[in-house]
């Protein structure tokens, strides 16, 4: 039986990423591996027409995927016992794919998301699910935390923010922790002032945020510096082979989205 989910606007795009995801890891050569998107794709009750058809996205979401999943297991070898704070996490899979490589994860989204998720995901510790704004101080009230070593994730939700989101986002996440690591998707101004998403093309959907680079991004919180900022090109060139080539121009590696990742200042 499927259940429908009504969603729109930016709340979409947390259906259309689980799609992507889905779709790739059901190819014969698949790049990703998420069984666990492949069953919620089969529960849902939504048109996934538009999806299918913007590649750019799909291609997006995917590179995404291989980077940041990459970039997080490497950093929870490093650092045993880390607790994770997972942003805007939407129907994301990627505390199942890092199983036993922390010690506590915890999914922030808005209650209009949360609820979608908790339809058809059920977690029990140590994955936990916050359901408050990441613009909410009280959010991390909810968090078992005891000075241990914090990452925060903050994938596909910048773009759709201001700057004072962001600042205040950082702020809370600042004030709040002692020892901290963001890995940040962000967007280019370029892009966001050119490029419209087709498969949420009809929601209210709008891509408003953008950021250069990670020196960029550390004028607008000084509190952090950044410590690395990798292209989704990197990922591009797992899904097509050409990227290794056309990943050396400087405007496609300017262009693309990136994850910086950032540290408080001790």
């Amino acid at each position: 039986m499927k259940e429908k989910v009504n969603v729109t606007g930016v709340l979409e795009t947390m259906v259309q990423t689980l799609y992507a995801r889905a779709k790739e890891t059901r190819k014969k050569n698949a790049k990703i591996n998420d069984e666990i998107a492949v069953e919620l794709v089969k529960k849902l009750d939504y048109d996934f027409s538009k999806a299918d058809k913007d590649n750019a996205m799909t291609y997006g979401v995917i590179a995404r995927t291989i980077v940041l999943d990459r970039m997080v297991e490497q950093y929870l070898e490093k650092h045993a016992n880390t607790v994770v704070v997972n942003i805007a996490c939407g129907l994301d899979t990627r505390c199942y794919r890092m199983e036993g490589k922390y010690l506590r994860w915890y999914n922030v989204d808005l209650p209009e998301a949360m609820k979608i998720r908790k339809q058809f995901l059920t977690e029990t510790g140590p994955v936990y699910q916050i359901t408050k704004s990441a613009m909410d101080d009280s959010y991390v009230d909810d968090i078992d935390y005891h000075g241990e070593n914090v990452l925060v994730i903050i994938e596909g939700l910048t773009m759709y923010l201001y700057e004072k989101d962001i600042k205040k986002m950082f702020s809370i996440i600042e004030k709040s922790f002692q020892e901290v690591t963001v890995m940040v998707e962000t967007m280019s101004p370029f892009v966001v002032k050119h490029v419209k998403e087709k498969s949420i093309e009809g929601s209210n959907a709008k891509f408003t945020w953008g950021v250069k680079n990670g020196k960029e991004l550390q004028r607008i919180i000084s509190e952090f510096s950044v410590q690395q900022e990798v292209s989704l090109v990197e990922g591009m060139k797992e899904l097509m082979p050409i990227y290794h080539v056309i990943g050396k121009i400087p405007t496609v590696r300017n262009i693309s989205n990136k994850i910086i990742v950032m540290e408080k200042h001790g």
